[in-house]
């Protein structure tokens, strides 16, 4: 262990997001200095609000650099402590960046439980999972019988925000970008009906997917599906603000959707953003419930796996093109 590999920012995207816009760069190993813990990386998550941090418009990420670590949250194991919080051995979820070697203040980090499975401790259990549970019963607060529309269906949080959905005994239908994510959010994950939004006769495909309009909106895309779920939301319908993924990758991000506000204010419909971040006090009663869900199999996650550090700016490139579903992950 005397070195250390690891993915720069290489450019600032004016465009889509290309791999050449990142480095593959070797470093040192970093320094311990006391209190502080050194981990070795095992898999890394790549998600799409990545790429709002590079464009800027994500207040918690801070300002975009280039010739830093690109950052994200990775499952690792504890090689050297000088902290009586962890030991060496112990299995970890923290910002370690895509590198293969990190330090960190022990409050920046999270013990899990083994088995080391990035599907469940990344996904379902991690920023995704807990995203999908608090905006969906907390904000979005659906009821039996209503309808719940999700867009981003088949990602990372939409994929999980629908079978929620369906444990709360609410009519589900999902958006995706092929007929294949479509057949998947039916058949696999139990949703009641899926449209595929490049359809050329989409907007008539969704009329008939909500024949009792829509109850709760799970928005991870704005743009185009955005503006349709606002003309078929019910009176006191609740749209959650999740995600903007259909603007995030351009230089050139569309206008917010027509109907607004006069569609909200016809229709008495709640319109509200979240961060996962506002819920840190309960993250683990969310855990809780989530892994009782899944262990039921009332919840499947699912993931798209990359292998190597030097394949992470490939995956977030095939996420954002809507190459991937459920949680991306690279392991390294």
């Amino acid at each position: 262990m005397t070195t250390n590999r690891q993915v720069l920012i290489a450019s600032l995207p004016s465009g889509r997001l290309q791999p050449s816009d990142y480095e593959l760069h070797t470093a040192d190993v970093p320094a311990l200095e006391d209190g502080q813990v050194r981990c070795r990386t095992i898999a890394l998550t790549i998600g799409a609000g990545q790429r709002a941090g590079l464009q800027g418009s994500a207040s918690y990420a801070g300002a975009p650099v280039t010739g830093v670590v690109m950052n994200g949250t990775g499952l690792a194991t504890v090689e050297e402590s000088r902290s009586n919080r962890f030991a060496p051995g112990d299995l970890v979820v923290g910002p370690t960046g895509w590198q293969e070697y990190s330090v960190h203040e022990p409050a920046a980090l999270r013990r899990v439980d083994p088995p080391a499975d990035p599907a469940l401790h990344l996904g379902l259990l991690g920023t995704n999972g807990l995203t999908a549970y608090f905006g969906l019963l907390e904000v979005g607060k659906p009821k039996a019988g209503e309808t719940v529309v999700v867009s981003a269906a088949a990602g990372s949080v939409g994929h999980m925000v629908g079978q929620i959905a369906k444990v709360q005994d609410c009519r589900v239908v999902g958006v995706a970008g092929s007929d294949a994510k479509c057949n998947l959010l039916v058949d696999e994950f139990g949703f009641d009906a899926a449209i595929n939004y490049k359809d050329p006769d989409f907007r008539s495909a969704f009329k008939a997917a909500t024949p009792d309009r829509i109850d709760v909106y799970f928005d991870n895309t704005g743009g185009e599906v955005l503006g349709s779920a606002l003309f078929r939301m019910n009176t006191h319908g609740r749209i959650v603000c999740c995600g903007v993924v259909s603007q995030y990758d351009t230089a050139n991000p569309e206008p917010g959707p027509r109907g607004v506000p006069g569609l909200l204010v016809n229709n008495r419909v709640r319109m509200e953003g979240f961060l996962v971040f506002d819920f840190e006090d309960r993250y683990d009663e969310a855990r809780r419930q989530l892994t009782d869900w899944a262990n039921s199999g009332a919840v499947r996650p699912r993931v798209t796996e990359f292998n190597g550090l030097e394949s992470a700016p490939e995956a977030f490139v095939a996420l954002l093109s809507g190459q991937t579903v459920g949680t991306t992950i690279v392991r390294l």
